[in-house]
């Protein structure tokens, strides 16, 4: 593993990163994440404006954040739901902040951000359910939010890209695209990528168990595939489908394999690779180009699918 200087500057201070006052391995998993995307994001662009919603349910709401574009205000727009990574057991508002930013102004859609449950609290299907009852709740509520039922994409990163896979599936019929950001597809660890990045950089082995254990106590012995996706067999709803797969990421290998899949199923997708990165790269605007690049490309993806024009 050949590491370019930017990247190893990136893991070098990774390692440095101690959790304030972490109470546990969780809350050190989550103030880690959290430390990393405030040191490493970069500066946060303006948007036009954010909204913050709480979406009811029987027993519970779902928070979300919506995020109005830069630019000419645009009635109906179009939208783009997103769904954050985390191991299925840390992020939110914050961590992904920067990112979700971007991705508005450049996609010049409303990006409405999910602030799903997490595990161990709520374990498999809480999260993915809340994600689902978000979609049915922006298709329907799409008038009072001033958007477009019809020009609706989905994003997904890292566990929230499984969580995309699964989503669409379910309804993926009212969904123009997706993007699966080195999606956290397969709970078994048997890849050679796993293999090859075992002790990181970013992610490692022991970590992700114990985060899958959490998040689907049952995976082991019984896997469901809409926790696991990489065991999803029938595709029939799932909208064309861009993935992106980081070189040096112990996900890649079943990033690679679940888009296989999906064309296996007759599903447009469109593989992309980027070389010399790290998993969780879209976090590390400050230091990394690539960020931007890979944003330009998302966007281009998401115009094409909705047909709006390139900002």
């Amino acid at each position: 593993m050949k590491l370019t200087s930017s990247i190893q500057q990136i893991v070098d201070h990774l390692e440095k990163i101690k959790s304030f006052n972490a109470q546990n391995p969780l809350d050190d998993t989550r103030k880690y994440l959290e430390t990393m995307s405030l040191q490493f994001s970069g500066k946060k662009e303006a948007v036009a404006m954010i909204e913050e919603l709480n979406i009811p349910m029987e027993n519970h709401s779902i928070p979300i954040r919506i995020y109005r574009p830069n630019g000419k205000s645009v009635r109906k727009s179009s939208a783009i739901i997103y769904i954050h990574g985390g191991w299925f057991i840390a992020g939110g508002f914050e961590t992904h902040d920067a990112v979700v930013r971007k991705l508005a102004n450049k996609t010049g859609s409303a990006v409405i951000f999910i602030d799903y449950r997490l595990a161990p609290e709520h374990p498999f299907p809480a999260g993915l359910n809340d994600c689902v009852d978000t979609v049915n709740w922006v298709l329907e509520n799409a008038e009072f939010l001033d958007i477009d039922k019809n020009r609706i994409g989905l994003i997904g990163d890292s566990a929230g890209g499984a969580l995309a896979t699964s989503v669409s599936t379910q309804v993926g019929e009212f969904l123009k695209f997706q993007t699966l950001i080195y999606p956290a597809a397969d709970n078994r660890f048997n890849t050679d990528s796993w293999k090859t990045y075992e002790n990181g950089p970013v992610l490692n082995k022991e970590g992700g168990i114990q985060a899958w254990k959490w998040y689907h106590p049952e995976g082991e012995i019984t896997p469901d595939p809409l926790a696991v996706p990489i065991l999803i067999k029938d595709f029939k709803n799932t909208p064309p489908t861009l993935v992106l797969i980081a070189e040096h990421d112990p996900l890649s290998d079943e990033g690679e394999e679940l888009a296989q899949h999906m064309k296996n199923a007759g599903i447009p997708v469109d593989i992309s690779f980027y070389k010399d990165m790290v998993h969780g790269f879209m976090h590390m605007g400050e230091i990394l180009n690539e960020v931007d690049e890979a944003v330009i490309e998302m966007a281009a993806f998401a115009h094409h699918h909705l047909e709006t024009i390139e900002i």
